[in-house]
């Protein structure tokens, strides 16, 4: 070959530039930033991918996936078909976690290509009979690469359609085994590979399907006024799991400083014996690998961690990285802080508030190397405890090469390791962590109220390149965001807030129980933060309190565990809702989601009112299942067991927000 060509078409694999090569691949989605970072998979599910895949002229093509964990020597193939103006689409399974490796193949099927040219001429009329030899010698070919058996059959057809007989030629061209057999040896030759390698990080389930609970384990205590342990939790874990809850997120759970410590709401100075905030890590107990001595030892939390997992939940563990100024790191490693002029330690603020009980870590420090392996560490160490999933406090604010190196390396050992990603701040700064690693991130949904501002934000995050490395978490309230929404303490708005973030989102938590009590007390007129917080006090909770909404939980956890649907974001489609012909109903939003395999199908309708009952025509997309506009079909509201019969693509809806402010219809079309 010139080597002018081979320059110009440089070498892809053990694949040479060939001029015959005439298929073109481009587009392909998923890839990121030209394949920089990998996209994102779960376990045991399908992951689709799409490409631009053409040809000059008119011949027939086939395209194909190729996949394989990264490091495998062979490739698994599969099929890809084409979805109109020259975009193919296919999906491959992923079976467990770790890196997989993707690409696509393409080649002109010269066998398929003569069959259309036949079957038009047939149709036409024309003689064919030159037309068959022509085929013969394809079918021979085919032959020729075929195993033994089948090379057999395909010879015979091959003389078939050189038979004198042109009927009998004509039938053998067109019989469906001679079809199946051609398409079983294509003829590889001049196949076209896409110029790139692609690569995927899947991970487990409940990176792509969880329902988070969070507790503070101090609160927990059997008798009041004492700091709850491990052990304590323990009792509460039949409880949780029967909400449905597959993921308990526990606060650090490390020493707490003492210097500055806070007190209740918030104060400054803390009153004797107050406990302090818990993201205050470190005195002269230990500090990020050690657990605070109240809430009891390092074999009673392995042994909390072993209990959860019997009651099918895992135990998720805050990583702040952040000291306290008692801190052990402070006098051993005074270099990883800031330090200022009159010789003090840089504290942390963000004016004009000061938070003087933690110390933020410099990540410019010129002992990076040894902070960087000291910080993945804790993460080894916390994993070698069984915890697989993390929720890090505040990423955006430490080194993005940081995270991207200490996930990788992390997952090398651990690829079932997951990380929640505590980031509420600018979009492209919340990318960027889902692309280098994160499995999960924070979101807007707290700050997405409107009908208008839902959509838009859910139409964001399900579309590409987003859906592809980003998985937002819809959490309706934090320790720290009590929203204005929820303040008014009405129960609808729990169960509204409560319905969209755990049907919007595949992933989906909440603060309790605050949230199940509805509590909705700010600690001052136009704050977002609770009254009396558990940041900074051990309180008392009465779960049986009138008016929570834990039933109200339990069941739809339990109506998302049982259908698959709703365990996918990116499969969403909002339906129009109109409160009289043309004019959109700004209060009744609804939207579709339907499973991979395609036979679970679910239709939320939500009032956004909690006070009145609105009711309007809700518009059903039936063209979405190649249905006609006048089909008649069933629908079964999951939420009270009440059965309709819908007629035609346009049904009337009614929602009263005392009796319940949402319709989850599971819906059968035949």
């Amino acid at each position: 070959m010139n080597t002018s060509f081979q320059h110009a078409y440089p070498q892809f694999g053990n694949h040479k530039f060939d001029g015959r090569q005439r298929v073109v691949i481009e587009n392909i989605s998923p890839e990121l930033d030209g394949g920089k970072y990998a996209a994102k998979g779960v376990a045991g599910q399908h992951v689709p991918v799409e490409a631009d895949i053409f040809v000059d002229g008119a011949d027939t093509i086939t395209a194909r996936i190729c996949s394989r964990p990264a490091g495998s020597a062979g490739w698994e193939h599969s099929p890809m078909e084409s979805i109109g103006n020259d975009r193919w689409k296919g999906s491959f399974m992923v079976d467990f976690p770790g890196p997989y490796e993707y690409t696509i193949e393409a080649q002109v099927d010269h066998f398929q290509t003569w069959k259309k040219g036949l079957v038009k001429k047939i149709d036409a009329g024309q003689n064919v009979s030159l037309d068959l030899q022509i085929g013969a010698l394809l079918v021979e070919k085919g032959a020729a690469r075929a195993g033994k058996g089948d090379a057999k059959q395909l010879t015979r057809f091959a003389k078939k359609l050189c038979a004198d007989d042109p009927v009998a030629a004509t039938t053998a061209a067109l019989n469906d085994q001679l079809n199946s057999l051609m398409d079983r040896y294509p003829d590889t030759t001049c196949t076209t590979t896409f110029d790139k390698i692609l690569r995927l990080t899947v991970e487990q389930h409940k990176a792509g399907f969880s329902s988070w609970y969070e507790i503070f384990p101090r609160s927990w205590s059997a008798v009041a006024g004492k700091h709850g342990t491990f052990n304590d939790c323990r009792r509460l874990l039949p409880m949780i799991a029967g909400m449905g809850f597959n993921v308990i997120y526990l606060p650090p759970i490390h020493p707490i400083g003492h210097t500055k410590r806070k007190g209740k709401n918030n104060a400054l100075v803390a009153a004797p014996g107050e406990p302090g905030s818990c993201w205050a890590i470190g005195n002269s107990d230990g500090g990020h690998k050690s657990v605070h001595p109240e809430l009891g030892t390092l074999e009673d939390f392995t042994d909390f961690v072993v209990e959860a997992e019997d009651n099918g939940i895992s135990v998720a563990l805050d990583i702040a990285f952040q000291c306290s100024p008692d801190h052990p790191y402070v006098e051993k490693h005074p270099q990883w802080f800031t330090w200022r002029p009159d010789g003090t330690v840089q504290f942390a603020e963000n004016p004009p508030k000061r938070y003087e009980d933690i110390l933020p870590i410099n990540f410019e420090s010129e002992d990076w190397q040894n902070l960087w392996i000291e910080l993945k560490s804790i993460f080894l160490f916390w994993i070698s405890k069984g915890v697989k999933i993390f929720r890090v406090d505040n990423p955006h604010t430490k080194a993005f090469s940081f995270w991207e190196w200490a996930i990788a390396s992390i997952r090398e050992e651990h690829p079932d390791t997951v990380f929640l990603a505590e980031a509420f701040t600018r979009p492209k700064l919340m990318a960027r962590l889902a692309k280098i690693g994160f499995s999960q991130s924070y979101s807007y949904f707290t700050w997405r109220n409107t009908k208008y501002e839902l959509q838009e934000y859910v139409t964001e995050l399900t579309s590409s390149p987003l859906k592809h490395f980003m998985r937002a978490n819809f959490w309706p309230n934090t320790p720290d965001i009590l929203h204005e929404e929820l303040q008014k303490g009405e129960r609808e708005k729990f169960i509204i807030r409560l319905v969209l973030a755990s049907t919007l989102s595949a992933n989906f938590g909440m603060y309790g129980p605050a949230y199940e009590l509805c509590e909705h007390l700010p600690m001052a007129e136009g704050k977002e933060e609770y009254l009396n917080s558990e940041k900074y006090e051990i309180r008392q909770w009465d779960l049986d309190r009138p008016g929570n909404i834990r039933a109200e939980i339990t069941r739809i956890n339990r109506i998302r565990k049982e259908n698959h649907a709703l365990q996918q974001t990116s499969n969403i489609a909002f339906v129009r809702t109109e409160a009289s012909p043309g004019n959109e109903h700004d209060k009744l939003m609804a939207y579709v989601k339907q499973s991979d395999e395609g036979n679970n199908i679910i239709l939320t309708v939500v009032n956004l009112d909690p006070s009145r009952t609105q009711s309007g025509w809700l518009r059903f997309p039936l063209e979405r299942f190649g249905l006609s506009h006048l089909h008649q079909f069933n629908v079964e509201d999951l939420l009270n067991g009440n059965h309709y019969q819908w007629n035609g693509e346009w049904n009337f809806v009614e929602i009263n927000p005392r009796s319940m402010p949402a319709h989850i219809f599971r819906v059968t079309l035949a």
